[in-house]
């Protein structure tokens, strides 16, 4: 059973109806106490990181998943949720983070572009694979997925299991053992999206 952590940030809906689409079952939590009774844990969201995080700390969730995490369980964080995995973030001021993945989160710097791009990035692009990894089994090696933000995280090689090209090349996917994160979202993007969710339940 699955936890898709609530935190009154982002469409949790989309979210259950494509694991529901893979045959999988999961359940909103917005309790702290219930995250240990699961066997995975999702982390979505849309919106600004220093919001989200606040809103996880107000009841101790943030020290939920920090225990699960620890749990050896797997765990996955999309597009915000994945920036909510790092150690801080530099949106609209610096915000710490999860920290469950060194490294963090800046905005897109639009001077390192190689030709002018719209900010955000929204819309489909190619995820580069970069090692060998669970979260991605069945997919080739470069394929593409539904982007939408604004900000991008920035870590060293050891983390990242996958990177975009986006004026310039930024992590667009990391692993840290059993914490896999993707920027992009799996449930924008049909079948390659829904082969990244059902690989992250038969873990």
């Amino acid at each position: 059973m699955i936890a898709i952590i609530d935190y009154n940030m982002g469409n949790l809906a989309s979210v259950q109806n494509a694991l529901a689409k893979i045959g999988a079952e999961s359940k909103v939590v917005s309790e702290p106490n219930d995250v240990k009774n699961y066997d995975k844990v999702l982390l979505p969201g849309v919106g600004a990181f220093g919001d989200a995080m606040e809103h996880l700390c107000q009841n101790g969730m943030d020290e939920a998943v920090k225990e699960f995490a620890k749990s050896g369980k797997p765990m996955l964080g999309i597009c915000l949720g994945m920036q909510l995995l790092f150690s801080k973030s530099l949106e609209f001021g610096e915000h710490k983070g999860l920290d469950l993945i060194p490294g963090e989160v800046v905005p897109f710097d639009e001077n390192m572009f190689n030709k002018p791009h719209k900010v955000p990035h929204m819309g489909w692009n190619e995820l580069f694979v970069q090692k060998d990894t669970p979260i991605f089994r069945n997919l080739p090696k470069e394929f593409y997925l539904y982007f939408v933000h604004s900000f991008h995280a920035v870590t060293t090689d050891e983390y990242a299991i996958g990177k975009t090209w986006y004026g310039y090349e930024f992590v667009s996917a990391v692993q840290n053992g059993n914490i896999f994160g993707i920027q992009p979202h799996p449930e924008k993007s049909h079948e390659n999206g829904l082969e990244i969710l059902s690989n992250f339940v038969q873990m």
